[in-house]
């Protein structure tokens, strides 16, 4: 689909939307905000060997759902302006914001949700630019043109609807500008208050909470366990067999099959091993869990954990104090832990309200579900100030 795009500019824009990142290109990704690791607001997320490793390993694929579709805005002698990663969806996998009771209504009166338009970060809960504008250009020209973009090709299709999830504050002024409505969720991030060390982080914590946090962490290991931190040429195949038999287990427990393939991550750790911190828990020499994170300009991202041995608290330790741990010592601001998870609240980690958006041309489906999101979004903010008051610090301790 190639069609003009009207713009403030005098610059004569085009649209046209493709299925694979190699029809854009390596070189012409890379000069998107966010997504080269020597530029400023890298994100791993959108970087070209994250999301070309999910297409190429068969992890996001027509054969799974995840046909691509991606937007491009070209603008004088076909350069691209802005991009945004977006797939045709047959399902709502993978994605973290929940939509099955939508999809439900649409279908039960009679209409077909499936495909939709949905702009994500296939598998990954995670902060994420969708709006990306190239070097050169402006925000506030590119960004409104993909938005609009989205819409276009929602109708074009005749789709249900277009969703943006785990936007920004920009991106979401935006979206909401050209009619989309905001949906909030909440997460718990761990923000760094310039701690110079991890027991510094502790001397914060009120003393019950730091005492249990002390018993949690020697408790995990007390089986002789020992964690190791791997990343760039560290990275080994054996280390990705073991991860991919923790990956499948936790994977098969929770979504039946698991979303990614064993190449994928053969894949990540030739193309991007320096933005990966594998951390692996040892028993005898033996790796028997893992914790897999990815490391942005300012934030380590944890995804995907697992294990062939259960011990206590391991996965607390691997998931989100190892996680401090590595944090402190890079001097990271922050700790994105995945999706949900009250129990991290007593582990140091904050409610943080996130924000996906959507679009529905059907007036009177669009109607109900503005309804429903103005009551959620009230819930959302009052549960995250009740848990703001209840975090594990001392009173105005920080954080």
């Amino acid at each position: 689909m190639t069609q003009q795009a009207a713009n403030s500019t005098d610059i004569s824009r085009t649209l046209e939307t493709v299925e694979r990142l190699h029809d854009i290109g390596a070189e012409a990704w890379r000069a998107l905000s966010g997504a080269d690791v020597d530029a400023e607001g890298y994100n791993p997320f959108v970087s070209f060997a994250f999301l070309s490793s999910l297409e190429d390993s068969g992890s996001a694929v027509a054969d799974t759902g995840w046909i691509g579709s991606h937007l491009v805005l070209r603008g004088e002698k076909d350069a691209v302006s802005g991009v945004m990663p977006a797939y045709l969806k047959l399902h709502s996998q993978g994605e973290y914001v929940f939509d099955y009771a939508w999809a439900d209504a649409y279908e039960r009166a009679g209409g077909r949700y499936y495909p939709k338009l949905q702009s994500s970060i296939p598998f990954t809960p995670a902060s994420a630019p969708k709006l990306l504008t190239a070097q050169g250009e402006a925000f506030e020209d590119v960004a409104p043109l993909l938005a609009r973009g989205a819409q276009a090709v929602t109708e074009k299709l005749g789709l249900s609807s277009a969703h943006v999830t785990f936007v920004d504050e920009r991106e979401r002024q935006t979206l909401e500008g050209a009619g989309y409505m905001a949906r909030h969720d909440q997460q718990f991030h761990w923000r760094n208050d310039g701690y110079a060390s991890f027991a510094q982080f502790e001397d914060a914590l009120a003393s019950r909470k730091r005492k249990q946090l002390r018993r949690e962490r020697r408790d995990a290991l007390a089986n002789g366990i020992e964690i190791r931190w791997h990343t760039g040429a560290d990275l080994t195949e054996a280390q990705w067999d073991a991860f991919w038999v923790f990956y499948q287990d936790t994977g098969a427990r929770k979504w039946g099959r698991p979303y990614l393939t064993r190449s994928f991550f053969s894949m990540i750790g030739e193309r991007m091993a320096d933005q990966i911190i594998l951390m692996l828990a040892y028993r005898d020499g033996r790796p028997i869990a893992g914790a897999l994170n990815f490391l942005g300009e300012d934030t380590l991202f944890g995804r995907h954990w697992g294990c062939t041995e259960h011990h206590p608290f391991l996965h607390f330790e691997l998931c989100y104090y190892q996680a401090i741990d590595y944090a402190i010592a890079h001097k990271l601001g922050r700790v994105e832990a995945g999706a949900q998870g009250a129990h991290k609240l007593a582990r140091g980690y904050t409610p943080v309200v996130t924000t996906s958006m959507h679009h529905i041309p059907h007036a009177g489906f669009r109607d109900a579900v503005k309804d429903y999101l103005d009551h959620e979004r009230e819930q959302v903010l009052f549960d995250a100030q009740y848990l703001e008051g209840r975090t594990p610090f001392k009173s105005g301790g920080g954080n």
